[in-house]
C-alpha cells in the first residue's frame, strides 16, 4: 500500500486554530453564492473552514465570518448549524446501512447477547427511547466479557429506533451491536464526528478519531 503525504492543515475562521482536514468542516458556494455544508470534502471550487463544532458553525452563519473566509459577499442560513447536523447524521446512518450489508451488526437484545460473549463486539447501539434498564443490562455484561477493553467500546444512543429499522433493514431495532471490521471502523470514524459536532464528544466513549482512521471511510464508501 502506498504511503500518503500527511494533509496540510486547515485553520478555523472563528477562532483561528488549525486541525487536519479530517478533524474539520468544509465549506463551499453555490453558484448563487450560497454556504454550502462539504462534510465528505468533495465539492469544488475554494473552500472554507470550521472546527467540527455547531457552536462554532452557529457564530460562523451569525457573525460573518464566511463572507470574510471567501472574501467576498455571501448568503448563510440562519439554519446553517442544523443543516451540518442532519447533513452528518444521515452520513453515519448510510454508512451504518453499509456496516449491515457486510454482515457485521446484529439486532436484537438476546442476539446481542450472544454477540458479547463471543468476544467481536466494537460497539453498542441502543435506540434512545429504549428502555433504560435493557440498555444497562448488555452494558453490564459487556462490561463483564470485556474487562479492561470496555472502556475503549463505545455505547451509543443517539439514534431513534426508526432510524435504525432504516439503516438496517429490520424492524423494531431497539439493541443492537457491532463486530469487528473495516467497515465498522469506518463508521464509528463518522459516528465520533457527529458526536464531537454535537456534544463537544462528551456522549461517545472511545469512538476513532477521523485522524486515527485517515481516508479508510472515503475507501469503503467508494468500494460499496
Amino acid at each position: 500500500m502506498a504511503v500518503r503525504e500527511p494533509q496540510s492543515e486547515r485553520t478555523c475562521i472563528v477562532t483561528g486554530e488549525e486541525g487536519s482536514p479530517e478533524s474539520m468542516l468544509r465549506f463551499a458556494l453555490s453558484g448563487e453564492g450560497v454556504v454550502t455544508p462539504d462534510i465528505l470534502r468533495k465539492l469544488p471550487g475554494r473552500g472554507v473552514w470550521t472546527q467540527l463544532s455547531r457552536p462554532v458553525v452557529r457564530q460562523a452563519a451569525m457573525k460573518q465570518a464566511f463572507a470574510r473566509g471567501f472574501r467576498k459577499a455571501v448568503r448563510a442560513s440562519a439554519e446553517l448549524a442544523d443543516d451540518v447536523d442532519r447533513l452528518l447524521e444521515t452520513d453515519a446512518l448510510q454508512f451504518l446501512s453499509l456496516v449491515n450489508k457486510a454482515g457485521l451488526v446484529v439486532a436484537g437484545a438476546m442476539k446481542v447477547e450472544t454477540a458479547i460473549r463471543e468476544g467481536g463486539v466494537v460497539a453498542l447501539l441502543h435506540a434512545s427511547e429504549g428502555s433504560p434498564d435493557g440498555a444497562a443490562k448488555l452494558d453490564r455484561l459487556l462490561q463483564g466479557v470485556a474487562g479492561e477493553r470496555y472502556a475503549t467500546i463505545p455505547r451509543i444512543n443517539l439514534f431513534h429506533s426508526s432510524q435504525l429499522d432504516l439503516a438496517l433493514g429490520r424492524t423494531n431495532v431497539i439493541h443492537a451491536a457491532l463486530n469487528s471490521g473495516p467497515a465498522s471502523t469506518a463508521f464509528l470514524t463518522k459516528l465520533a464526528r457527529l458526536n464531537l459536532y454535537r456534544f463537544g464528544g462528551e456522549r461517545l466513549a472511545a469512538a476513532p478519531t477521523a485522524a486515527e482512521v485517515g481516508d479508510l471511510t472515503t475507501t469503503i464508501a467508494e468500494k460499496g
